[in-house]
C-alpha cells in the first residue's frame, strides 16, 4: 500500500473550485468521503435514509432547515443531521463547508432531481 505523505490543505483546494452545491471529495476516510462544497441559496429538502451527514462550516453562514426548527451554523461549528431526517440546507451568502458521508452518497439523498450528483474528485 502507498502513502501519501502530502496533507490537503482546505484553503487551497476550496480556491480550485467555484461551482455552487457540487461536492468536491479531497480524501477517503475507511468507507466515507470527505467533501468540499460552496453553497448559496436555497437547496432542496431531502433525507438520506442510511446515514447521518456530518455539516462543517469553514466560512460564511449555514442554515440548516429541519421540520422541527432550524439549525444556523457558523465557521468552526458543525452539525450532524441524522439518518432519515428530512432538511434543506440554505445560505444567504456564499458559504464553504466540509462534509463527511459514505462513499457514493448523493447530495440530494432520496429526493433525485436535476441537481442530483455524488461527488466529483478534486483530485
Amino acid at each position: 500500500m502507498s502513502v501519501s505523505l502530502d496533507p490537503v490543505n482546505i484553503v487551497r483546494a476550496l480556491d480550485r473550485f467555484s461551482e455552487l452545491w457540487t461536492q468536491k471529495k479531497i480524501a477517503d476516510l475507511n468507507d466515507y468521503e470527505i467533501k468540499l462544497a460552496k453553497l448559496k441559496g436555497e437547496f432542496v429538502w431531502h433525507t438520506h435514509p442510511e446515514t447521518d451527514e456530518l455539516f462543517l462550516v469553514i466560512s460564511g453562514r449555514l442554515t440548516i432547515q429541519l421540520r422541527e426548527g432550524d439549525v444556523v451554523l457558523g465557521p468552526g461549528e458543525l452539525y450532524v443531521v441524522p439518518r432519515g431526517v428530512e432538511h434543506c440546507p440554505v445560505a444567504e451568502e456564499e458559504t464553504a463547508i466540509l462534509l463527511v458521508e459514505p462513499a457514493g452518497t448523493l447530495n440530494t439523498g432520496d429526493a433525485g432531481g436535476p441537481m442530483s450528483k455524488a461527488a466529483e474528485s478534486l483530485g
